[in-house]
């Protein structure tokens, strides 16, 4: 059995619902699949003496997930007072659109297409709502309109997709772009080791302890797959289906049309580097 405090930011174990901070609990979704891993988490987050509550990626077009999120933030004496979205995947915002209808709660996203009331969201804006914070970091890469939410009393942030809580994501190509992701990833970094934060809580898998080991990984991943498609085209793999087939040998096939998209970054990303 692998020990968990050795793996890449120190995963805290199976993936349930339930509490993870002292302000964030999680409800998981029933959408298990290669690619949601254990199904999206979906955070309550709240003050403990406050009402109200911040639902962050409501997830699938499920009536009864969402229905127990919003159970799940009765039994806990909290009313819904907004919805967050870490970027507009049908796995994290799909039922966000529901969701309002049954909470009453405004929904915020970068994207202006997913926003449902007045308000989005953008850098370094402070969301306040019962006195939790949460501060709103962009991090593009995996799609162009991602972002995660530091939550500073926790010394916790909420990655979506950015970072999962076991493997690592993919660079949705074309709307994702490795240069950004790279950046992403740096800024992230900088919270654990400038803010202090040390816990992970992703859109999917289990919660992470190491928050700057997570991201140190993340960014020698990502240097190593770089360096193998470089080699590859170097060696003839022109097309990114060719690349995919040498360079993700090692992969489970269901995963290669993903892993597709994220070649396709990496051969552009090397192209404007004048790499290749």
């Amino acid at each position: 059995m692998t020990d968990a405090a050795a793996l890449p930011g120190q995963p805290r174990g199976a993936v349930v619902s339930g509490p993870a901070t002292e302000r964030a609990v999680n409800v998981l979704a029933p959408n298990p699949s290669a690619m949601t891993l254990d199904g999206t988490n979906t955070w309550i987050l709240s003050e403990p003496d406050s009402p109200l509550a911040v639902v962050v990626d409501p997830g699938p077009l499920d009536e009864g997930h969402l229905r127990h999120v919003v159970d799940t933030a009765e039994r806990l004496g909290k009313r819904v007072a907004l919805t967050l979205l870490t970027h507009g995947h049908p796995d994290h915002a799909e039922g966000a659109g529901r969701f309002a209808e049954l909470t009453g709660s405004p929904v915020r996203a970068l994207d202006p297409a997913l926003r449902l009331g007045d308000e989005g969201l953008t850098a370094g804006r402070v969301v306040d709502v019962g006195g939790l914070e949460l501060r709103v970091v962009p991090t593009p890469g995996h799609t162009a309109d991602s972002l995660s939410f530091h939550l500073p009393a926790d010394r916790a942030v909420l990655t979506g997709d950015t970072i999962l809580g076991r493997g690592t994501t993919m660079v949705a190509h074309p709307d994702g772009r490795l240069g950004d992701y790279l950046d992403s990833l740096r800024r992230l970094r900088s919270l654990a080791v400038d803010d202090g934060v040390h816990t992970v809580l992703p859109g999917h898998g289990p919660v992470l302890e190491d928050a700057q080991g997570a991201v140190e990984y993340y960014l020698a991943h990502r240097a190593t797959r770089l360096a193998q498609v470089e080699t590859a085209v170097e060696n003839g793999h022109r097309t990114a289906p060719d690349v995919v087939a040498h360079v993700y040998a090692d992969v489970d096939r269901s995963l290669w049309p993903a892993a597709e998209l994220s070649v396709r970054a990496q051969l552009e990303y090397l192209t404007e580097h004048g790499l290749i």
